[in-house]
């Protein structure tokens, strides 16, 4: 047993994701004793289990390769019966059918609205991050002061300025390929390069910059904007770099890179073992924080198993000097909030007096998707599932009135918005016209059957358009007071909801979106489905329906300030309340800003490693 190895560690760590593994190699490589308690299952030798689970899954989602199971038999497992249970997008559909997003028997996190919160996790080495796509965007300066420049929301407590040197030393850690010239946009400023160069643009990319001189969008505050295609910093290898393959266009970053040359954890985690002053115990989890009469935390409750499904084989307790919960801001607070006592009436890091905000201000980017057929041949597939984008709209006045976004350009054809190509074939094939490329419904066989898929498979592209959102206190992570996993802890309970302030922003994704495929001469086939949940009337009273989709950032939770009164954590991820206690990753932001949360969340925990060497374990 790992925590046999290590009886009394300097450091307990909950979680081996991205912030955990970071600040344990960095503790590590010091001298300090870590402890990592890890709620899914060990890392196996090679990725070639995951990749035939995934191979043979019928609903090829972003959870399928990893464990626990998804289905037993043909319908979704009960999260009830898993020790480790986690969300998937099977689980987000509508009302009284097959995944049914309110329906505890199928979704783990207990829904209660009004919309549905769309972003999942896994929880097997920072499984946000395993199918994740390996983007790796700097914030904007703007993004840390809404308040200053925008009259919006709260300023964060530090500044562009605070994280650039760890936003480096990030760039390095994880591997990230790209070319600073091409990031110089909206105030950002470096000090270092990239440790790789650029992935090239792929051959849809060129032909969406083609369509950039004559792009106008009018009426959502991005007049006189001067359009620009953006390569993408990807933690992906474009040369050879930390025993990784260079990438060679897969197109299957999501859910799993077939020849790892994507980061992952497991990256970080073995340079972290190799210290020899870290260690991991898997099926390990974490059930109460303890703290004493001092204020400080004294100790973690954990409960190992054997089995995703079966009975608890240890319970017991550990102990440490300092101690650092980075599991993710759902997985997180829910284990503050369970760890109440009279020491903490309220919960962990979450004041005495009743106004604490663990829990509160839930985030994700929103993501609206659009779908197109150009006129003549674009040839997705070649290369990554995105390797450009569109940032010049990520900041700007009309930030005062509704929610900014980046634009992910597609390399995919219509693979997220239909499951293409197989939607496509089969309608070929059988005579339908669920992707609306099959007019009149006629099955097609032979050298016609090929000549028709081979032009209409080679003009799909999609944009996809992550927006911001606004944090609002309603939009809450809370115990369930009526279901439980396995272990007989209470599973998340989810209210969340989109301000109008975001709805703006989404209704401009839209615009934005038929605008770029007008001035590209496609045709645009976006179309929200009837009966998802995930949908809203916009304006309201019209019969106009915006879909959106989980961009699996989950944000906010345990937001970072100077005071107690409005925060949870310093900003160095360090709880007011308790001096000897961390709570790292993406539910420290104050606002979820314009860039996918990764590179951000890791610089955080590099400045918050390097602060724990400095102080000491004290």
């Amino acid at each position: 047993m790992c925590a046999e190895r290590i009886q009394n560690p300097d450091v307990l760590i909950v979680g081996s994701g991205i912030a955990g593994v970071l600040i344990a190699w960095r503790l590590g490589r010091a001298g300090k004793k870590v402890l990592i308690l890890e709620a899914g299952e060990a890392l196996p030798a090679d990725i070639n289990g995951y990749m035939n689970t995934f191979l043979e899954a019928t609903a090829k989602v972003p959870e399928s390769p990893y464990p626990p199971a998804l289905f037993t038999g043909k319908d979704l497992t009960d999260p009830g019966t898993v020790n480790a249970g986690r969300p998937t997008v099977l689980s987000l559909g509508a009302k009284g059918k097959f995944g049914d997003w309110q329906d505890p028997k199928q979704a783990y996190l207990i829904q209660k609205g009004p919309l549905p919160f769309g972003s999942t996790y896994e929880r097997i080495n920072g499984g946000t991050v395993r199918h994740w796509l390996g983007t790796s965007l700097r914030f904007v300066p703007s993004d840390f002061e809404m308040k200053s420049r925008f009259n919006r929301f709260v300023d964060w407590p530090i500044k562009y300025r605070h994280l650039e040197r760890w936003y480096g030393e990030a760039e390095k850690d994880i591997g990230v390929s790209a070319d600073v010239a091409d990031q110089n946009y909206l105030g950002i400023a470096f000090s270092s390069n990239y440790p790789m160069p650029r992935i090239p643009l792929s051959l849809v990319d060129m032909e969406v910059e083609k369509a950039m001189a004559n792009l106008k969008v009018a009426g959502v505050g991005l007049d006189g904007l001067k359009w620009k295609v953006s390569s993408t910093p990807a933690a992906r290898n474009s040369q050879p770099y930390q025993a990784r393959r260079v990438c060679a266009g897969n197109t299957n970053c999501i859910p799993i890179c077939p020849i790892q040359a994507k980061y992952d954890p497991s990256v970080t985690l073995a340079e972290a073992l190799r210290t020899g002053n870290v260690d991991v115990s898997y099926k390990t989890v974490a059930s109460k924080v303890h703290v004493d009469g001092n204020g400080r935390v004294s100790g973690i409750d954990f409960i190992r198993y054997d089995k995703d499904n079966g009975d608890a084989i240890e319970r017991g307790r550990l102990t440490a000097k300092l101690y650092i919960l980075a599991g993710n801001a759902i997985e997180t607070p829910r284990l503050l909030l369970m760890s109440k006592s009279e020491q903490t009436p309220n919960g962990v890091a979450n004041r005495r007096d009743g106004k604490g905000s663990v829990g509160k201000y839930l985030m994700d980017h929103p993501l609206y998707l659009a779908w197109a057929l150009t006129p003549k041949p674009v040839w997705g597939y070649r290369g990554p599932l995105s390797t450009a984008g569109i940032e010049v709209c990520r900041d700007g006045q009309f930030r005062r009135e509704r929610g900014a976004f980046r634009i992910e350009i597609g390399n995919e054809g219509w693979n997220f918005p239909i499951q293409d190509p197989d939607t496509t074939t089969v309608d070929f094939v059988n005579g339908l016209n669920a992707s609306g490329l099959n007019d009149g419904s006629k099955p097609l066989f032979g050298n016609a059957l090929a000549i028709a898929l081979n032009d209409k498979l080679s003009r799909q592209f999609r944009l996809g358009f992550l927006v911001e959102q606004s944090p609002d206190d309603s939009n809450t992570v809370t115990l369930s007071d009526q279901f439980t996993d396995h272990l007989g802890l209470p599973r998340p309970q989810i209210t969340y909801d989109l301000s109008d302030y975001t709805k703006r922003g989404l209704a401009a994704a839209k615009t934005t979106a038929s605008a770029i495929f007008q001035s590209m001469h496609a045709k645009e086939f976006t179309e929200p489905k009837a009966d998802d949940p995930s949908t809203f009337e916009w304006p309201p009273g019209q019969k106009t329906r915006i879909q959106y989709y989980g961009s699996g950032h989950i944000v906010g939770t345990h937001r970072m300030g100077d005071r107690s009164e409005n925060s949870v954590v310093d900003s160095f991820q360090r709880s007011h309340d308790h001096d000897n206690l961390y709570l790292v990753g993406s539910g420290s932001f104050p606002t979820v800003a314009t860039a996918n949360p990764t590179l951000t969340l890791a610089a955080l925990c590099l400045r918050t490693a390097d602060k724990i060497l400095k102080d000491g374990l004290g």
